[in-house]
């Protein structure tokens, strides 16, 4: 008796999809947030806030639906992305109600304003809308690669979303926003994910150009004259939003993106440190002119100076608060940061992390930051596709550009740029950002821990033959 069978080499791969491993540390970044919660409550008040079960069954609501969606619709994604995600969500909306409490922040607003009112409630509603995005990305967008067809049209909207703040204006100096009525949105968040999309699809295409054709110099390979075009271009964009807009942070992340996925893309050194060299070349030509960027960079070359401290104090309050908070901090609750007034909740809300939980505690903060971005690289090498190694690699490098450019200006290694800490700090646009970007990048992980399908039937198996006995 014979038994024909159709043989192959080739199998489909049967990963895990690890969705209980996410499940399991969604309850664990949701409980860590519930405790700080109390832990605030208990050491102000004395007694467990009455809001703590109303907070917590939001961040279970908001992280169980979440969870359930990637469950459904990304069953192969990197399962740590989400938890972390709502970890830095969680706390964030901590730290902002804790500030809430604080009384000189009350009397200031019902000073300036005549009534105040709390700020938590508020970002956990752009919460809610964030992760109705995040889920919204998800059911819509079945395929990253889809994103490569738009790519000139991603450019021309994030140029649109740079250049519309010149036309209202400034607020504390900087013109990123859109103010309609009650409502003002930034759109430089939403600008870095377009970027990003665009960067990916040409550098795609001309990535072999850039790569292959260049001259020796000095022990480096410099660019042809025709493919500096892109990058004089790119540089300058970067130094128009820095004059017309005067926002350092935004002209900060959108240069470095680029210099980062170039190098990414042609694996070319040369192009660093020519993306450098004309970084530093813009940034002191425009700060020997630029009032508001000489006021940014006097402040952080001498924050307790006299004429930097009539202007504004914000800098050298948050340098004390991280000296006050020492190696384990003050504890929740009991620190002083809300001295730095109006940002206290925004820009600065890492110098209550800092003063409050201490250099252990700035330090897990900054681990999960660098544990995001270690999954989007991680992301990008496993991708199967060249656009989607771009991408993760992209909004991977904005995330971890602008984690270093508001923690860097709040701690004083650099010109404070007025950015928002993501997921961390209060606002809108930033948290909206911020889970459409997570949401992308769970997308690209999907399609790359995706079980390869297996093989068609091929005629030439026909000629394979197991004859058993």
């Amino acid at each position: 008796m014979s038994v024909v069978t159709n043989t192959t080499t080739i199998g489909a791969i049967d990963a895990p999809s690890r969705r209980n491993t996410e499940l399991m540390m969604m309850v664990f970044a949701i409980a860590i947030s519930v405790f700080a919660y109390a832990n605030v409550g208990l050491a102000m008040d004395g007694k467990i806030p009455s809001g703590m079960f109303g907070y917590g069954a939001g961040l279970i609501l908001l992280g169980g639906v979440a969870h359930l969606v990637v469950r459904k619709f990304a069953p192969y994604a990197d399962p740590l992305l989400l938890p972390l995600a709502t970890l830095l969500n969680g706390l964030g909306l901590v730290l902002i109600w804790r500030l809430d409490q604080s009384p000189r922040l009350i009397q200031r607003a019902e000073y300036l304003y005549g009534a105040y009112s709390p700020d938590a409630p508020k970002q956990l509603l752009y919460s809610a809308i964030g992760v109705a995005l995040f889920v919204a990305v998800l059911m819509v967008l079945k395929d990253h690669r889809i994103l490569q067809r738009y790519t000139y049209i991603s450019m021309a909207a994030a140029l649109v979303l740079l250049v519309i703040p010149m036309f209202f204006p400034a607020v504390n100096g900087a013109k990123i926003w859109i103010s309609l009525g009650p409502f003002s949105i930034q759109p430089g968040e939403f600008a870095k994910i377009l970027i990003a999309i665009f960067f990916s699809g040409y550098l795609m295409v001309k990535r072999d150009a850039l790569a292959l054709a260049s001259r020796r110099f000095m022990g480096l390979y410099l660019p042809r004259g025709r493919d500096l075009g892109p990058i004089i271009t790119i540089w300058a964009l970067s130094i128009l939003i820095l004059v017309f807009e005067t926002d350092l942070g935004t002209s900060l992340l959108f240069f470095g993106l680029f210099v980062v996925m170039l190098y990414v893309a042609t694996e070319r050194t040369s192009w660093i440190v020519f993306g450098l060299a004309m970084s530093a070349v813009g940034a002191v030509s425009v700060a020997s002119f630029e009032p508001h960027v000489q006021d940014r960079v006097n402040a952080w070359l001498d924050p307790f100076s006299k004429a930097t401290m009539e202007q504004s104090d914000q800098i050298a309050q948050s340098l004390m608060s991280f000296g006050s908070g020492g190696t384990l901090g003050t504890g929740l609750g009991q620190g002083h940061s809300d001295l730095i007034m109006f940002a206290a909740n925004a820009d600065f809300i890492l110098s209550t992390v800092g003063e409050e939980l201490g250099l252990a505690g700035m330090m897990a903060v900054l681990l999960i930051y660098g544990l995001i971005v270690e999954r989007g690289v991680r992301t990008a090498l496993a991708a199967r596709d060249p656009f989607g190694k771009l991408l993760a690699i992209g909004l991977s490098g904005a995330f971890a550009i602008q984690v270093f450019v508001v923690a860097g200006g709040v701690m004083g290694l650099i010109p404070l740029s007025g950015m928002t800490m993501p997921f961390l700090a209060y606002g809108g646009s930033s948290v909206l950002a911020n889970w459409a970007l997570i949401a992308i990048l769970i997308r690209i992980s999907d399609t790359a821990r995706r079980p390869a399908p297996a093989p068609a039937p091929s005629s030439d198996a026909e000629m394979t033959q197991v004859v058993r006995p």
